[in-house]
């Protein structure tokens, strides 16, 4: 099977997308952020953005997830703002990446009125500074957030199921 890895900056849909996918597939889901070490967690709630050597344990322990999942499959969220973020979850084996991409307003109108959520509005730019695109050598789809989550969820299925 195939693991489907909903990426994106914070404010992207990402948990919303993601549980109505694995909900849809009969499959399991895991939220990225319960893989962040307390340390990062303090750090970002800080207002502090995460190094590269931050995530690294956080992106391993995705990738392990993944491992564990090859066989039922299963969908987890991850920012993977960077190819080399995305190398360390394709470790894990195979996945699929659903990029959720949209506009930086839009993104951060969103992270205002959520509540519960240690990601401040103030790291959004960083994030965004860091994004790299999907690559064509890269599996999955880039969609934009402007659609709503079921019609996200709907085309990312139907991207899903005719990727071969």
């Amino acid at each position: 099977m195939t693991v489907i890895v909903v990426m994106g900056v914070s404010g992207s849909g990402k948990t919303t997308v993601g549980t109505a996918l694995a909900e849809q597939l009969g499959v399991e889901y895991a939220e990225a952020d319960t893989f962040h070490p307390r340390a990062n967690i303090d750090k970002m709630t800080a207002g502090h953005a995460l190094t590269d050597a931050d995530r690294a344990p956080w992106l391993e322990a995705i990738a392990e997830w993944i491992r564990r999942h090859q066989e039922a499959g299963g969908v987890v969220t991850s920012s993977a703002l960077k190819r080399r973020y995305r190398d360390v979850l394709r470790t894990g084996g195979r996945v699929w990446f659903l990029h959720l991409n949209g506009d930086r307003d839009v993104l951060a109108e969103r992270m205002k009125t959520r509540t519960g959520h240690f990601m401040p509005v103030s790291l959004l730019d960083s994030q965004l500074a860091d994004l790299e695109p999907l690559q064509p050598d890269e599996p999955g789809r880039v969609f934009d957030i402007a659609k709503s989550p079921a019609d996200l969820t709907a085309a990312a299925l139907t991207a899903f199921r005719e990727r071969a």
